[in-house]
């Protein structure tokens, strides 16, 4: 115990360098998408990671790969460095406040990247004893469903080679997400045929059409939505499983012409339990009718770590003894890139500084202090796993 608390104050010695490096990324605007500065801010954490010492560092891609420690088996840390695009130019003018800085990325989540960087520092300048190696994975495009980030390493071979687990600093706001939800989200198009309102029998109308569409899926809503996870979320109701209509909707060209074309899309997210293959398979047959186009604007399976794997076992303690609070799992209402890691069998589990109820948002900020909190939990937990 004398050295967990060791640990946890030599992270504390590096706040301020953790707060000066969120702040740099913060300020440089990596909006995805379209995937802007990409190379900007690879260089600034390339720059970081070799003035600090960590010379076992590639480039793959937009990836940067880096590792500490000795020996074949590896606990990632991973984290993105894209940001979803701001609502104002301000918002890449970090700004701390108070005990909170400010700024897009702060909470989603480039805190988190500085909290990997410098946990894994701590651990590999305290002479702690290590019988395997810490990865640190910077990725973009995770706001995009990772074609240039986890999933392009995953297709050559690159990501979780030699893994014991993976935990990447997601905005959880102090629980864990040791789960995800699958999510397949369609753009449906109907077609018709225009004409003059007043002669609206020679056209076809293709709102009309698409409502007859919406009904086959309002059937299929109905029933999934019966269904619930064992994994734990609150408040209870969404434990079920969803489908949802038209969160985005467009018809026709004026209130006097027959619409020539409707789309509306659907967002199905589905639950670990569920087979996703199968799922899939029947949400497009129900969409798949003559004269509907379908686009598939993104996909990807659910995942889930349990509870009592040791990696949690690891994660849970070192939260409860840096925070003073147990950990609480939960499932995660999003994708998580976790996925890529469980698809291989590996235990993968999310936990940050941010916080998911401003992520995205007007006003995005981090705690300071979660920042500190999460290198030192990152710390203990990956001595609690590697350590002698």
């Amino acid at each position: 115990m004398d050295r967990r608390a060791a640990l946890i104050d030599a992270v504390r010695e590096y706040r301020e360098a953790m707060v000066d490096l969120t702040r740099r990324l913060v300020s440089i605007p990596t909006e995805n998408p379209p995937g802007n500065c990409y190379a900007e801010a690879r260089d600034v954490i390339l720059r970081e990671l070799a003035d600090l010492g960590f010379d076992n560092t590639e480039v793959a891609g937009e990836c940067i790969l880096s590792s500490c420690g000795q020996g074949e088996a590896v606990l990632y840390f991973s984290g993105h460095y894209d940001v979803v695009p701001a609502q104002n130019p301000g918002q890449f003018d970090p700004i701390v406040q108070g005990p909170n800085l400010f700024g897009r990325g702060s909470s989603d989540m480039k805190s988190g990247l500085a909290a990997m960087i410098y946990a894994a520092k701590t651990l590999r300048d305290g002479g702690v004893a290590l019988q395997g190696r810490i990865g640190l994975l910077f990725v973009p495009d995770e706001e995009t469903a990772g074609p240039r980030g986890s999933r392009y390493l995953a297709e050559r071979g690159l990501l979780g080679r030699h893994a014991i687990g993976m935990l990447t600093p997601e905005p959880t706001g102090g629980v864990v997400w040791n789960a995800n939800r699958g999510a397949i989200t369609l753009k449906v198009t109907v077609k018709g045929k225009s004409a003059h309102v007043g002669r609206q029998t020679e056209g076809i109308n293709a709102f009309e059409r698409m409502l007859v569409v919406a009904q086959s899926l309002m059937a299929l809503k109905r029933e999934v939505e019966t269904r619930a996870t064992a994994f734990h979320t609150a408040p209870d109701a969404l434990r079920r499983s969803i489908l949802m209509l038209g969160g985005q909707v467009e018809s026709g060209s004026n209130f006097n012409v027959v619409p020539e074309s409707c789309s509306f899309t659907v967002d199905r997210r589905i639950n670990p339990e569920e087979n996703f293959e199968q799922e899939k398979a029947r949400l497009l047959a129900l969409v798949g009718q003559p004269d509907v186009v379908v686009e598939i604007l993104q996909e990807g399976e659910a995942a889930g770590t349990p509870e009592d794997a040791p990696l949690a076992n690891a994660l849970a303690h070192s939260v409860a003894q840096v925070t003073g609070r147990p950990a609480r799992f939960e499932l995660c209402p999003g994708l998580l890139e976790t996925r890529f890691y469980a698809q291989r069998g590996i235990p993968a589990l999310a936990y940050g500084p941010g916080l998911l109820a401003v992520s995205h948002g007007p006003n995005e900020f981090v705690p300071i202090e979660r920042i500190v909190e999460c290198a030192a939990v990152y710390a203990l937990t990956a001595a609690g796993m590697l350590g002698t």
